[in-house]
């Protein structure tokens, strides 16, 4: 729907402001009265959240496991499957239309064979001979290689040692479950477990994937995956091999505690039906754990855990996908955002909204990140309905923000609390992590296991921007040591060519965007020489089509930054965000922005947007936010409107 051409005419002359355009108005009432349409009757949002084809490939291979096969659901997995696989390169990639990825293409291939896919259709044969041309099943990394051990298909000394007895070391040790992320600690602890009670999977079809190695598994010598650059790596290869000799000598008595501590970290942590960490991997590691522990499936451990892991199943009419976790807290506080911009019905609905996020501050439980804060006192949000043990920075910014902007007054305790306890989780760069505070023991990425290069969750640039902002919005003064320590630790992180990295959402755009908004909100003026570098960087990457698009592919090494195949429209409303934020609301390239925006809305009232455009970790998971195409266009498209019609230069929040 093509509403923009007054706006197209007046993009070059910035005196002329295309408010008087009602195109802008019917675009922005038409997306606001979509997402209304979609708002649950407790106020609050949930889009899907898709990965790559791994979940619902480990989710076959557990039915599998298990022997509960569903052939109704495997044929509609299966489905999905065969869609998501390449028709360039034969396998399946990690995020829409990109590159071949031999862990994710193992999977795929192991799980359409167990749901009965011959080996010689055409599909599997190019999938089997894009694995074999990228140097065969040997080459996988860690968790797929897991997989593969628990049916057999390769020796347990493919994996690296993990013995069960971690959970018994102290905290000073130089590797303690403390010392790595919340999403590592939730899906090892299980799998060690697993590890050391090497279970069989039941496989009832006695499925095998021999035809995708080029050396028998029982042959290969060398497993090493981690090709970190690090001394460490070569220590820790040493440590493994000892392990793997000096493991059976454990004392019986030791493995046993140590699987007691397992059993009830997870336990602890079950969370009901939102699962282990809320997140598919611990989830599914724990029914395994509870199955190879000899749990009957109607023990209620078991069956939580099993109800959990089939709550994220998405079921369409033709296929099915299993979501990596659910979105609620994070999808409705950016959702709120959106409509307090958006006009006087976008704010009784954000007012609806506010009071479902504040019900689930989480107040009562004093999660894993107490480990290294002890006396800060909880106050934050999780990202998922329920995960007590590990609300996240992040989502406890934007949604204190929300709060803050919807009823001040009303929400004044929920909004102290969070930034309390935000400040306690600032870490001594002066930045924030998502989950913990000073996660950063940066060996521990080159041992064996970790070869995803994602054990640790350090301070990132747009989480720091999202708590700084927070704070700058909560009128703290600019004086304010965390205040100045961030500010200082954003232009530390500054790239040289003027943009940020973006670490949970793709990927520079992302980066730019969130540090931008953050700068504005604590007083950085436009002229500052970060201000304008980064202006010039976001000006550089509009495409000629007026948006802005990147994918996945700008965080391999030397490729290039802000660029993708086509504008994306969560993309390009970050970059309009950011260029506002910076005081470019009157720029020609902001106005060409939202032309694209109203330009390519669809008849739903919302945007189409197949490419992935946030990241789990990057170079190993992608996500795509179903939301994203939602109320980011829309925020974008009502802030541009708030300050042109204002005649104002400054963006007035801290998101």
């Amino acid at each position: 729907m093509a509403k923009s051409t007054l706006l197209a005419q007046t993009a070059f002359a910035p005196q002329a402001w295309p408010d008087e355009d009602a195109g802008l108005d019917e675009s922005i009432s038409f997306a606001r009265d979509a997402l209304l349409r979609r708002q649950n009757p407790d106020g609050h949002w949930v889009f899907e959240l898709e990965a790559d084809a791994t979940i619902p490939s480990e989710y076959i291979l557990l039915l599998h496991y298990l022997d509960r096969r569903n052939s109704e659901l495997e044929r509609r997995l299966a489905v999905y499957l065969r869609r998501r696989q390449s028709a360039q390169h034969g396998g399946w990639p990690l995020f829409h239309e990109g590159a071949f990825d031999i862990s994710a293409s193992v999977k795929a291939y192991f799980a359409l064979k167990a749901v009965g896919d011959d080996p010689q259709a055409p599909h599997m044969r190019r999938a089997r001979e894009a694995i074999l041309a990228h140097g065969g099943a040997e080459k996988t990394n860690v968790f797929t290689r897991f997989q593969m051990a628990l049916y057999g298909a390769v020796p347990w000394r493919a994996v690296p040692v993990m013995p069960v007895e971690i959970m018994a070391l102290p905290r000073w040790f130089p590797f303690h479950l403390d010392k790595v992320s919340y999403w590592s600690r939730t899906v090892i602890v299980p799998m060690l477990a697993l590890m050391a009670l090497k279970p069989r999977a039941r496989n009832p079809l006695g499925i095998s994937v021999d035809e995708l190695f080029h050396t028998p598994p029982h042959k290969v010598r060398n497993w090493h995956s981690n090709r970190a650059k690090s001394f460490w790596v070569h220590v820790f290869r040493g440590i493994d091999a000892v392990l793997r000799a000096t493991e059976p000598m454990f004392p019986k008595a030791l493995r046993q505690h140590s699987l007691d501590k397992a059993v009830s970290f997870v336990r602890e942590r079950l969370n009901g039906e939102d699962g282990l960490g809320a997140i598919y991997p611990a989830m599914a590691n724990s029914v395994m754990m509870f199955d190879a522990l000899g749990y009957s499936p109607d023990h209620p451990d078991f069956d939580i855990a099993w109800r959990s892991v089939n709550k994220l199943i998405v079921e369409g009419r033709d296929e099915a996908y299993v979501q990596p976790c659910v979105s609620p807290i994070w999808d409705t506080s950016l959702t709120a955002h959106a409509m307090l911009e958006s006009g006087e019905e976008g704010i009784l609905a954000a007012r609806r909204a506010a009071r479902w996020l504040a019900a689930r501050q989480i107040t009562d439980v004093v999660g894993d990140w107490a480990s290294r804060r002890p006396d800060t006192p909880p106050g934050g949000w999780a990202f998922q309905y329920a995960n007590p043990h590990y609300p996240d920075t992040d989502d406890t910014a934007v949604v204190a923000m929300a709060l803050h902007r919807t009823d001040a007054i009303s929400y004044k305790s929920h909004i102290d609390r969070a930034a309390q306890w935000i400040l306690g989780m600032q870490c001594r760069d002066g930045g924030w992590g998502a989950f913990d505070a000073d996660n950063t023991h940066s060996y521990l990425n080159a041992i064996p296991f970790a070869d995803h290069g994602a054990l640790l969750d350090p301070s990132t640039a747009d989480v720091t921007a999202r708590c700084l902002g927070m704070l700058a919005q909560l009128d703290y003064p600019t004086d304010h040591p965390a205040i100045q320590a961030a500010v200082a630790y954003l232009r530390r992180e500054q790239e040289p060519d003027g943009c940020w990295f973006g670490r949970w959402g793709t990927n520079y755009i992302y980066g730019t965007w969130s540090v931008l908004n953050a700068l504005n909100a604590v007083g950085v003026p436009g002229d500052d020489p970060s201000m304008r570098r980064a202006v010039d960087w976001l000006l550089a990457r509009q495409r000629a089509d007026g948006g802005w698009g990147e994918d996945g592919a700008s965080y391999e090494p030397g490729k290039p930054k802000g660029e993708g195949p086509i504008s994306t429209p969560a993309q390009t409303a970050w970059a309009v965000l950011g260029l506002m934020a910076a005081g470019e609301v009157s720029h020609p390239s902001v106005a060409r922005g939202i032309a694209w925006l109203m330009d390519n809305q669809t008849e739903d009232g919302l945007w189409q947007e197949d490419h992935y455009t946030a990241v789990g970790f990057p170079r190993v998971f992608y996500l795509r936010y179903h939301g994203y195409r939602a109320f980011f266009p829309l925020f974008a498209l009502s802030r541009y409107r708030n300050l042109t019609q204002g005649r104002a230069n400054r963006v007035a929040f801290g998101f």
